[in-house]
């Protein structure tokens, strides 16, 4: 009698132990999960803030929404001289500006035909900011230019570099008003914090070459 009463307590320890278990891992999935969700609502309001803050350049191409005007509705491309073209108001001038300065202009325009329209405009591609590597690099070409890129960061997703590269004699070529000006950079002291000076961020247009 006595062992069968023993059983049935070791058998509710046993029990209660795993429900224990069983919620403080149901716990730390919730807790994971809201922490999820905090650093996906985090990242959604970066993404908005750049989108606001993103000034538009030829080659992008834009989503132009007009709500319940499915026929203005479009995605479009920013030609050359920076402008796009649209139903009704023919060429709409875009880079240089904002989303927001951009929908408001085309909001204007439209509201000579329709009453009331709301319009979202929404980068859907960016194309104009780009740098470019070449030279002894195993893999040259454009690449999109990030918020504060610098040419260490930009060399790293070139590949790395070829047995022939000279990487004390690397420089980037950049236009500035209207000429081209030479950056000099050197790969091993710019690594070695001798002269972190070397390491700038980059702008649009600009090519590193790596000789």
């Amino acid at each position: 009698m006595r062992i069968l009463i023993l059983l049935i307590l070791a058998g509710g320890l046993v029990t209660g132990s795993s429900q224990a278990q069983r919620q403080d891992q149901s716990s730390q999935k919730k807790e994971a999960a809201k922490g999820a969700a905090t650093q996906t609502d985090a990242a959604s309001s970066q993404d908005a803030a750049d989108q606001a803050e993103y000034r538009i350049g030829p080659q992008d191409v834009l989503k132009i929404d007009v709500w319940k005007e499915d026929q203005l509705t479009r995605t479009v491309p920013v030609r050359p001289d920076g402008k796009i073209t649209l139903p009704l108001l023919n060429d709409v001038q875009a880079a240089g500006l904002t989303t927001m300065e951009l929908s408001g202009i085309i909001r204007d325009g439209l509201s000579k035909y329709i009453n009331g329209p709301q319009v979202t405009v929404t980068v859907a591609e960016i194309n104009s900011r780009r740098i470019y590597v070449t030279g002894e690099v195993m893999r040259a070409g454009a690449f999109p230019l990030l918020p504060n890129m610098t040419v260490l960061q930009a060399l790293s997703i070139s590949g790395g570099f070829t047995q022939f590269a000279r990487v004390k004699n690397i420089y980037v070529l950049r236009m500035e008003n209207g000429k081209q000006l030479k950056h000099p950079f050197n790969y091993k002291e710019a690594i070695n914090g001798k002269n972190p000076g070397l390491n700038i961020v980059l702008r649009p247009g600009d090519v590193i070459v790596v000789p």
